[in-house]
């Protein structure tokens, strides 16, 4: 359990970028991924607007044949995963066993977009007609076997389904898998695709998608006094944990340590957060302690931040109830401001961020943010609009999801 385990290599498909270096230059640059809906027709739809993957070539990453057996949120978890595993420099026959390499994924709804095709058949042309490789496709664990399948893992493929916290569930439960040493290297992240009428049409019936027509890219609001819902965004991110005395044995390039990991369960409501923010607080205490970090070493927190009138109020409550006066010296931002929310995918796309972050000493930005929700008590330093370099020991990723599901990642500058 004293394992220290660090992040070797990363890789990620998403609305700002398909590659990490893409993703990385536009997050700094404060770009948007945001835009008109172009999978679908909104004709009929509330919703327009989406953070779609741009210019996405499966084959780039992946035998053409596998690709056309998957779902796209399996392309997209395989391209993350061969980006991550190339940029850790780990070599087959030399660096691991394939025995001992294992694979955690997040994913929140499975194939959305295959379901919803298959359906449209099912109910036009009968139940003969439907794809024969239509639940092959959509299950949730596909992504994972994906995975191993087309890296040659055989070591433990993990599916993690906790709503939006999915993806930092997967990489903290691939933390514990590590330290108890159940592998000695880990593919872990989040993966999901469900830009489609039948996800667009759910969400917006409870209200909880953004209704902005007008300047797509100014949709995605957090903590300003305008926003009216989160923005459905697509994509995955990976990460390649591994021991940091085999990592520095070969020489690897090391972007941060993996510290801590912090759950707990509001108990409380199918969708909403709990007002009180108690839990989500826990899950914060119990990250730290689980790193061995005290409170005023965190100097940044990439939050859940979905841009949502509820959501927003109660996690700036949590970072105080968490952090107490704190709370108001570190720095606070939301990279769903420009990506949108990647639902399963959210929380391993913020964790890569955060290690980018530590690794190149500078704080994202929260985009959009005109106008802070003071009345709602979002009073924080947001970093609004313009990213700042600064040096950055001690990151936290937070993850909330419906059904009350909280998930806290703390990430550091690796030390000798």
């Amino acid at each position: 359990m004293n394992r220290r385990i660090v992040i070797t290599g990363m890789g990620t498909v998403n609305p700002v970028g398909n590659t990490l270096e893409d993703t990385w230059r536009n997050v700094r640059a404060g770009k948007s991924g945001v835009g008109y809906i172009t999978s679908f027709d909104t004709t009929d739809y509330d919703v327009k607007i989406a953070a779609e993957v741009k210019d996405f070539d499966p084959n780039a990453w992946m035998d053409p044949k596998s690709a056309r057996k998957m779902g796209r949120f399996s392309q997209f978890a395989v391209a993350a995963a061969v980006q991550a595993f190339r940029d850790s420099g780990l070599e087959a026959g030399r660096d691991y066993d394939p025995e001992r390499v294992g694979v955690s994924i997040g994913n929140g709804v499975g194939g959305f977009d295959v379901i919803d095709a298959s359906l449209r058949k099912l109910l036009d042309q009968g139940p003969r007609r439907i794809p024969p490789l239509t639940v092959p496709e959509l299950i949730a664990n596909e992504a994972a076997a994906n995975i191993s399948k087309e890296l040659g893992f055989k070591g433990f493929a993990l599916t993690t389904m906790t709503a939006c916290t999915s993806g930092s569930d997967a990489i903290g439960s691939a933390l514990d898998m590590m330290r108890l040493g159940r592998c000695d290297i880990c593919v872990t992240g989040g993966t999901e695709a469900c830009i489609a009428g039948l996800s667009i049409a759910g969400f917006s019936i409870i209200h909880a998608l953004s209704t902005r027509v007008e300047n797509p890219e100014k949709a995605s609001r957090p903590f300003d006094k305008s926003r009216d819902g989160f923005v459905m965004g697509e994509g995955a991110a990976m990460l390649v944990l591994e021991d940091y005395e085999h990592a520095k044995a070969r020489g690897a390039k090391i972007y941060a340590e993996l510290a801590g990991y912090g759950l707990s369960c509001d108990a409380y409501h199918l969708t909403a957060p709990d007002p009180s923010a108690e839990q989500g607080i826990r899950a914060i205490r119990l990250a730290l302690q689980d790193a061995g970090i005290r409170p005023e070493e965190v100097q940044y927190y990439n939050a859940h931040g979905t841009s949502t009138p509820m959501n927003d109020p109660i996690e700036t409550k949590m970072l105080k109830g968490a952090f107490g006066d704190h709370a108001y010296k570190m720095k606070v931002s939301s990279s769903k401001s420009m990506t949108g929310h990647l639902i399963a995918a959210s929380g391993a796309l913020e964790a890569l961020i955060c290690a980018l972050a530590i690794k190149d000493g500078f704080y994202p930005p929260t985009i959009n943010l005109d106008e802070p929700d003071l009345e709602a008590g979002c009073d924080l330093d947001y970093v609004a609009n313009v990213g700042v370099q600064g040096s950055i020991d001690v990151a936290l990723s937070g993850s909330l999801g419906f059904g009350g599901h909280n998930g806290v990642l703390v990430l550091r500058k690796v030390r000798d």
